[in-house]
């Protein structure tokens, strides 16, 4: 399931998703950095790296990947990150309504 409609809010530090089914849900960028499935990202944590975020982290740009996926691009440059709209969907029914 595709979201209705996206948008930044907050200065670009949080990602708004509608969902046809349980309306809009925010997405921190701070949660997407840390949620990024980038192989890197993976060997980072795999290897018990904790991920230090600079204060003021956002989402720098967005870009479609066919009809499936985003690629978020974040302040820090990281930009290897595909968002699948089923793990953006599941990213958003971890957060409050």
């Amino acid at each position: 399931m595709q979201p209705t409609q996206l948008e930044l809010r907050d200065n670009s530090t949080a990602l708004a998703l509608t969902w046809p089914d349980c309306g809009t849900r925010l997405l921190r960028a701070e949660t997407l950095r840390r949620a990024s499935r980038a192989a890197s990202e993976i060997r980072r944590q795999v290897d018990g790296i904790e991920l230090t975020v600079a204060p003021g982290l956002h989402v720098a740009a967005i870009e479609p990947i066919g009809n499936y996926a985003l690629r978020l691009s974040f302040s820090d440059g990281h930009d290897r990150g595909i968002y699948p709209w089923s793990y953006l969907r599941e990213l958003a029914e971890r957060q409050p309504a």
